[in-house]
Order: structure tokens, then sequence, then C-alpha cells
């Protein structure tokens, strides 16, 4: 086994630490990674290569990690663009998907690679929930348990030692992804669908500066007010309003008074779960109505419904927009 001791940068964002890579040579591909956080050691996180394809003149990849803050291995792909695989460091854009999701959705049916690749944004999209672990009822229901972290941090057991998403989201899959890929610090954004897009924009509302730019298709916007967000809500947090409400994009918006925020809402016209009261944009848009320190872009979509064919006609929009807020030449 070679040892190779590398000096990484520090993560924008995040407080100043040093670390150390132990790379494996033996195995292909894969790197154990030993990170030193100040006082605080997380031993034995491995960065597991699984899949890679040439997309666009980029490489779509798939990797593994051990979850330390999950408790459990996790999934996420990685789309590196021409300018990345030159070792040429390119802006990151995380995307979160929605219900009933793994990270396969997103890079199968979206098509988003050839508009990355245009632009050299690096694109990120981790799994919906905590994979391989033991909880009683969690595969019983698709809008509760797999599939449905919700991006948030559970504060109830059995959930709360692996269900806590937001964390992972926010804090350790950020600083995987600066210690082992080619991004520029400080030019970070996010996007998501549906229970993602809730995520996506929870994600930034509660960490002004950690993103330069969010979008959202189809989000569910007002989670605290729909049966899906009081379902995963109670499950999760339990029955307690003021614990729903700091989870809760809407109420988010109307509490804001940091940096001012601009948030990209794209929402399809015949979206069944618009009609059913799941997703609630309007109530979002009003709250944002009433608070100079947030700027919205609605795009309402006519005829196109929550599904990839709708996510596929307009995510070249999106990722045009996160460009030329993340790169000033774009």
């Amino acid at each position: 086994m070679g040892r190779n001791f590398l000096r990484l940068p520090n993560v924008s964002g995040r407080s100043s630490f040093a670390y150390s890579i132990v790379a494996c040579s033996n195995l292909p591909k894969r790197r154990s990674i030993v990170l030193s956080f100040g006082h605080i050691m997380t031993e034995n996180m491995t960065l597991e290569q699984l899949s890679a394809n040439k997309c666009f003149e980029g490489e779509q990849r798939v990797y593994r990690h051990r979850s330390g803050t999950l408790n459990c291995d996790m999934t996420f792909g990685v789309f590196l663009p021409p300018a990345a695989l030159e070792g040429k460091p390119c802006p990151v854009l995380f995307f979160l998907s929605g219900l009933t999701c793994t990270h396969e959705n997103f890079i199968q049916k979206s098509g988003f690679q050839q508009h990355a690749a245009r632009h050299n944004l690096i694109v990120v999209n981790p799994d919906t929930s905590p994979r391989g672990v033991e909880i009683a009822g969690q595969d019983d229901a698709y809008d509760f348990g797999s599939g449905a972290g919700f991006y948030v941090d559970a504060k109830k057991e059995p959930w709360s030692k692996h269900y806590k998403m937001y964390s992972y989201v926010t804090q350790e899959l950020v600083d995987v992804v600066n210690a082992n890929l080619p991004v520029v610090p400080g030019r970070r954004g996010i996007f998501g669908h549906s229970m993602g897009g809730h995520g996506a924009l929870i994600s930034a509302l509660k960490n002004p500066g950690l993103y330069q730019s969010v979008s959202a298709f189809a989000p569910i916007a007002n989670p605290a007010e729909c049966p899906w967000g009081q379902k995963a809500f109670a499950g999760y947090l339990g029955s307690n309003p003021d614990d729903w409400a700091q989870w809760d994009a809407t109420h988010l918006v109307s509490q804001y008074e940091s940096t001012p925020q601009e948030l990209f809402i794209d929402q399809g016209a015949a979206d069944n779960f618009l009609a059913g009261k799941q997703l609630l944009p309007e109530n979002l848009l009003a709250a944002a109505d009433g608070n100079d320190h947030i700027q919205t872009i609605f795009k309402q979509r006519e005829g196109y419904d929550h599904s990839y064919f709708y996510i596929a006609t307009f995510v070249a929009e999106h990722i045009a927009y996160h460009a030329a807020l993340l790169t000033p030449s774009a």
C-alpha cells in the first residue's frame, strides 16, 4: 500500500482545517481518506468510484463513501465537465432529488450533462435518504422513510440516528466534494425537484452565503401546510409546530433577514400535485413579497406536469441561470 500525503485547500464557507490523504495504490480509483478537523477526527472515510461514463466530452461518475453523519454508506453522482477532467477548478452545482428517487434518476432522465459540459459546471447529486440501515417501517410508504428523507435532521427516535439529510447535504457532502474534486472555493449552487426543491430552498435560506445560486423545480414550498410535509415532519421532528417552522421554506422566507437572496422557482401548470395542494408555491411567493431581502423569479410552464419530461425540458435554463451567477465570464 502506497502512502501519499497531500495538502488540500481550505473549504470556503467552512472553518479552516488541515487534513491528509492516505492513498491505497492497489485499489484503482479508490482512496482511503483520513480527515483531521482541528480536534475532530473522522477515520476510515473512503471515497470509492463505482462507475465512470464518457458523456459530452466530460465524465459521469458515481461514488460511494461512508457517511459519519448518517452512519451508513451513501452513493452520489458526479458529473465532471471537460475543464475539470483537465484539472481546471470549476464551480459546483448540487442537485437534490424528490420522493422515491435515488441518485440515478437525475443522471439518467434529465439530460443535464450536455448543459453542464457547455458551462463547465461540476454537478453533484446525492441520494434522497440513508440506505442500508435497519429501522422498522422505513420501507412501508413512498413518502416517509427510504427515499423520503425530506432533507431535515430528524429529532425523533429511531430516525435521529441516521436521518440527518440536511447536515449531510450542507456540511459533510460539501466537505467531501471540496476535498476530492477540483472545485472553485466559494462558487457553489444548489437546485432540486419537489422534495429536493424544498431541500434546496431551505439549505440556502438556513445558510446565507454557503450557496451563491438556488433554484427549484416544483418545490414543496410550504411543507408545514401540506399532507406530504405534515406526515414527514411529524414522523421525523415530532408534533411541535415551532420545530416544523425551521424546516419550512415559506416560514424561512418570511423571517429571512440576512444577505439578499434570489430564488428561482419553476412550476408546471398541469402538475397534479400543484392542484392537490402539496406544493403551495403561492404561499412562498406571498411571503417573499413581504420581505425586501428576498427576490423571486417565478416561471409557470403551461401544460407541464411533475415528471422528468418537465425537468428535461427546462434543465438547460436552470443550469444557464446558475452558470451566470457562479461563473463571472458566463
